[in-house]
């Protein structure tokens, strides 16, 4: 290669031999040529080497290095990459994701317009299990613009990700700035470092990063995000927390620690908070002593723009009350109530089961803003907990419920409801009795037969989750139905003749928010289009000719 190149991507790699072709293919067909590839290998132990050789003997743009002993994360391999790299602008891929084939060509126009630290554009998130695309804060990237600084949009912390911008090389030099090497989260470090030392960045709309999720992966395969069950993984991420608030007064950025703080807990304590339900009582009582402690230096200002659901979460977490703080995170985001409610002398309502003591969590827990007693039926705040979950005869599922009235909305009586369940266009209605407990409990026992779901004519892949509806006094009410942890179960449905038989497995979900969970597969080979023979798929079939006539 004797021409100087534009622009070095480098793709780092450990023991990924498989997705490293793709990855290094989608920087081999940039609409832009005249760049550098660098695999970084951090000491691979597969067949990532010869593969990586082979496609250097492909490519001359390509360079070939290898770390002689694994360092354990992302930041040693990237900066041997900076190091090696010739070019003015730089870029980095993990060997699990893609750039999308005009990546460097519009991050490079950015710079070119403007004398820029860095470019960044649209991360598009790719679920590996179902191919779904969604954009990464699209709310941060929905236009195209130029920024003196962090300052001028400090939500941009929230973008904390190195993978979606194109550095000049001048700018780290300048500032000596590096990945952070034997830690975590350094993702979170560089980019906050990063933020605050660009004088001048731009912002584009287009997409210029294809990240790839697997969020059930097997914890040896799962990304570090992805490890929230490892009690190292939530050290790490409170102590790179700590190296970005040391970075901030040193550097004269204290003026961004509150939106900092406000990322920290709507973001990365956010996703263990949905977690909590699923833990343990020593996994729950560890995370406390590594988070309490740095949650009670983070700014008052971070907590009051949480929404009320989470910073009840916080707030219980911080007292420790985390057999509560289980509780009130099942459902989270979903406007499911609480257990229970207490009131005090001025008739203000509080999370739980009493008045909290301390002015901080009294403000915290205070639910009276939700006006849980008068709001419409339709948005009323209940609970609905599966609590116990017993095979019945062939696909049926023997279902106890328990509702939480906790704002007494429902008359002490019987009530009628009905669990919902649509695999297809036909909805499956299942109507049942909850009888009153006592004041703001109801129960009740409801048989929940899954082959007698309605399937489309051509079968249905999926996962669904059940919904209870409860009617009073004309109005509806439509809520989540909270699953309890129970072994999962598979049935064999062979539907009606001429549809494929089905495997519906029921389980718990086990994240976030916590449902009840069926899913559907086809067990034997999907019927092509010319076997449907219903009455509506010949109608289609007869009006899609009439048009291409």
């Amino acid at each position: 290669m004797t021409t100087a190149p534009d622009v070095t991507v480098t793709v780092i790699v450990h023991d990924d031999a498989a997705r490293l072709p793709r990855a290094v293919a989608s920087v081999r067909r940039q609409t832009h040529p005249n760049i550098e590839i660098v695999i970084s290998d951090d000491a691979s132990t597969d067949d990532t080497p010869a593969v990586a050789r082979a496609l250097a003997a492909e490519d001359h743009r390509i360079v070939y290095v290898r770390l002689p002993e694994n360092s354990g994360g992302c930041s040693a391999p990237r900066n041997r990459g900076i190091e090696l790299s010739r070019a003015p602008y730089l870029m980095f891929l993990d060997s699990d994701d893609e750039l999308p084939e005009r990546a460097v060509e519009l991050l490079l126009a950015a710079h070119r317009a403007r004398d820029l630290d860095f470019a960044m554009g649209a991360v598009r998130r790719v679920r590996a299990d179902t191919g779904h695309r969604s954009t990464w804060m699209p709310h941060l990237v929905a236009e195209r613009r130029t920024l003196d600084g962090i300052e001028a949009d400090p939500r941009l912390l929230f973008e904390h990700l190195a993978t979606s911008k194109m550095y000049a090389r001048a700018f780290l030099d300048r500032h000596a700035l590096r990945f952070p090497e034997g830690i975590h989260y350094e993702d979170q470090l560089f980019s906050a470092q990063a933020y605050c030392l660009a004088k001048t960045f731009s912002v584009i709309p287009e997409p210029v990063y294809l990240w790839y999720i697997a969020p059930y992966a097997g914890s040896a395969a799962a990304s570090i995000s992805n490890q929230r069950d490892r009690l190292s993984n939530v050290a790490d991420r409170v102590h790179v927390q700590r190296l970005i608030d040391a970075f901030l007064a040193e550097s004269g950025h204290e003026s961004l620690r509150e939106d900092k703080d406000y990322k920290f807990l709507k973001h990365d304590f956010r996703m263990y908070a949905g977690d909590l339900p699923f833990r343990d009582e020593a996994w729950l009582a560890s995370f406390a002593d590594l988070v309490v402690p740095y949650l009670g230096t983070l700014t008052p200002g971070a907590y009051a723009r949480l929404p009320r659901a989470e910073r009840v979460v916080t707030r219980l977490v911080r007292d420790r009350r985390l057999s509560d703080a289980r509780l009130a995170a099942q459902g989270l985001g979903h406007g499911v109530a609480p257990r229970w409610t207490a009131t005090d002398g001025d008739g203000r309502v509080y999370w739980g089961d009493r008045v909290p003591e301390s002015p901080a969590a009294r403000l915290d827990l205070d639910l009276t803003d939700l006006e849980l007693d008068t709001r419409p039926f339709f948005s009323a705040w209940f609970r609905h907990e599966i609590t116990e979950v017993v095979p019945g005869p062939g696909a049926c599922l023997d279902l106890a419920v328990r509702t939480y009235d906790p704002a007494l909305r429902l008359p002490v009586g019987p009530r009628r409801a009905a669990l919902l369940l649509s695999p297809g266009a036909r909805r499956l209605t299942v109507p049942f009795r909850l009888s009153p407990v006592r004041p703001g409990v109801f129960e009740g026992r409801v048989r929940l037969d899954l082959a007698a779901a309605r399937l489309p004519p051509h079968g249905f892949a999926g996962v669904r989750h059940p919904v209870l509806r409860l009617r009073h006094e004309g109005h509806t009410h439509t809520g989540l139905l909270l699953a309890p942890p129970f072994p999962p179960r598979t049935a064999r449905v062979p539907y009606r003749a001429g549809l494929t038989p089905h495997r519906i497995t029921a389980a718990p979900e086990l994240h976030a928010p916590g449902r009840l969970q069926l899913r559907w597969v086809p067990a034997g080979p999907a019927r092509t289009l010319h076997q449907l023979t219903g009455p509506r798929l010949r109608h289609a079939a007869r009006a899609v000719r009439s048009f291409l006539r």
